[in-house]
């Protein structure tokens, strides 16, 4: 492929970002966390809980105490629990097919599909949300396996770093448009005959619409390939790709550099992820703003990440992926602790604090993909991005389990916060620990050192 043509498919590549952050930002990131946590209190108490009066009864889920603060945390665990056994197989799958496009075009409408159907939870019904984020998590995180594969098919090595920050920026750019109409329907709810709920329920429909209708440009833009050399296994598609994947958990333990950095990747991609879920609780529960506010300030993150995605990626070049994961890393650190002080009620340094991790949110997660994607044995594409997939966003588990039972142990999102702390400390301990060099030599020579 020339480079105009690779250059082509690239911006077609990052317009995946542009769909898929309509869910990301306005539903994931703003939205469900405490539309969720209001529909489970109403279920628990008749009433959604404040800051000065919060709801302190449990729901009885199959017999097992559920605090209604923690359950959106819950549900998104158990969406990445689900995703363990189905994302690699999706990865082999998607290994072994010229259709790349029609699965990612598949999984984006399964996810929409569900996003749309989160505008059906009123009242007290807690059930209908919690299916639809958990079907739209695993829309998400199957769709991003085929896609961040895709990267290797219409990039070089050299270029990934750029690649990869560019469609970071693009998505946030993306779902700060979109957020911005979000914004106008919840402010203005009255003026369109809607109750703030309604309007919450309208702008989660429309992020679902967003997706669906974006992934399209995608799917007329890329142009499928063929299937490249991988392990072969007896039997049919399904069959063959259970038993890859079966090789692949096998033999990842012989790239160690590689499979370190997946596990420094769990721990840090956790926290960044956990912190995207929970952003919007933490401000609207214990710091008691409004919906207005929480909005503001994801509408203010997206629009810093996407200069502060270019950014890193120019620093990755000049320092290195890994050096500049790392500084971010201390950054990520830094504002967490930091969160944990914010004052009840105030509005400029929530703001404020948004305005930092809206500095290292896209570099860090956008240099992680490109970093990794010269790990991979030749062959593995979707696969490894698959094991990759599973600690990405939306589908982290141990970062909202830890959150979930804090906060339901302690009774504050404060605590449930500081907690995180952890998991970017020990990521970029591990991170630390990579011989980058070595495990781009290992993978590309085909075995272990």
């Amino acid at each position: 492929m020339d480079e105009k043509e690779r250059r082509r498919e690239q911006r077609f590549w990052y317009m995946y970002e542009w769909a898929d952050h309509g869910f990301v930002t306005v539903t994931a990131g703003v939205l469900s966390a405490p539309y969720l946590i209001s529909v489970a209190e109403t279920a628990a108490c008749g009433t959604p809980g404040t800051t000065s009066n919060p709801c302190h009864v449990n729901l009885d889920i199959l017999g097992i105490p559920v605090s209604p603060g923690s359950l959106i945390f819950y549900v998104i665990t158990l969406s990445t629990l689900v995703s363990a056994f189905l994302l690699p197989v999706v990865g082999a799958i998607a290994d072994r097919t010229k259709r790349k496009r029609d699965l990612l075009l598949g999984f984006a409408w399964l996810g929409a599909a569900a996003t749309m159907c989160l505008f059906l939870t009123t009242g007290g019904h807690w059930l209908i949300g919690s299916v639809c984020i958990l079907v739209a998590n695993i829309g998400l995180g199957s769709s991003l396996v085929v896609y961040n594969g895709i990267l290797i098919d219409v990039s070089l090595p050299e270029e990934r770093d750029r690649v990869s920050a560019r469609a970071w920026a693009c998505g946030y750019l993306g779902g700060g448009l979109l957020l911005v109409v979000a914004l106008v329907v919840v402010q203005g709810h009255a003026s369109f005959g809607l109750s703030t709920s309604a309007a919450v329920r309208v702008s989660m429909f429309l992020s679902g619409l967003w997706w669906a209708g974006w992934s399209i440009v995608p799917w007329f833009g890329l142009r499928d390939r063929e299937i490249p050399d991988v392990v072969r296994v007896d039997g049919g598609l399904l069959r063959s790709s259970f038993g890859q994947l079966r090789d692949t958990l096998r033999h990842v333990r012989g790239y160690p550099m590689t499979a370190l950095f997946l596990l420094a990747y769990l721990f840090y991609n956790d926290g960044i992820q956990t912190v995207i879920s929970a952003a919007s609780a933490y401000g609207n529960k214990e710091l008691g703003l409004g919906e207005n506010v929480l909005i503001e300030a994801i509408l203010l993150v997206q629009f810093v990440a996407f200069l502060g995605a270019i950014f890193l990626g120019r620093l990755a070049v000049r320092f290195s992926a890994w050096r500049t994961i790392l500084g971010s890393l201390v950054a990520w650190t830094v504002v967490i602790a930091l969160g944990y002080f914010l004052p009840v009620g105030q509005v400029i340094p929530f703001l404020v604090l948004a305005l930092l991790i809206g500095t290292v949110i896209g570099g860090s997660q956008a240099l992680s993909r490109s970093l990794f994607s010269q790990l991979i044995p030749p062959g593995r594409a979707a696969e490894y991005f698959a094991l990759y997939q599973a600690c990405e966003r939306g589908t982290s588990w141990l970062g909202t389990l830890v959150f979930g039972l804090v906060h339901q142990v302690t009774g504050s999102y404060r605590d449930a916060i500081l907690a995180l702390v952890f998991f970017f400390i020990v990521g970029g301990l591990l991170l630390a620990r990579v011989d980058i060099p070595r495990a781009i030599r290992e993978a590309h020579a085909g075995h272990s050192a």
